[in-house]
């Protein structure tokens, strides 16, 4: 059973489960255990273990009660980030890149982060943004 996953709440859900379902195979080995780009849910796992899922954010409203909810409105920072641990940080952005990510930072060695650390900044296709790092 999984413990912690995170959770993406998206208004483009079949955007969103596009980018997902092309690179998280490739970048994790992940396989797609439920749902389809109509939505409204879609999760992956690795080694029976979730790693991201999908939910439509209206849909999650209206079983929660506050359809009513602004879903558009700008928001002064980002709320959460997706920190994927990739085998080669610019094989990696160079496939979400493909696959509709918005670049926000180039591959870098960041150092000051870790000795050892690569890290490339972007945006999925509903704008969270998502670390790919190396060691």
């Amino acid at each position: 059973m999984d413990a912690l996953h995170p959770r993406l709440l998206v208004d483009r859900f079949a955007d969103s489960f596009e980018f997902y379902d092309a690179v998280l195979p490739e970048l994790f080995g992940a396989r797609l255990m439920k749902g389809t780009a109509a939505g409204p849910y879609a999760n992956w796992d690795v080694d029976d273990q979730g790693i991201l899922v999908l939910f439509d954010r209206a849909a999650l409203a209206a079983a929660v009660g506050n359809a009513g909810m602004p879903t558009s409105a700008p928001v002064a920072r980002d709320r959460v980030m997706f920190v994927c641990r990739v085998a080669d940080v610019d094989a990696g952005l160079a496939l979400c890149l493909r696959h509709g990510g918005t670049l926000v930072a180039e591959a870098t060695d960041r150092p000051e982060w870790g000795p050892t650390m690569r890290t490339a900044h972007l945006r999925d296709p509903e704008g969270h943004l998502i670390e790919l790092q190396s060691y």
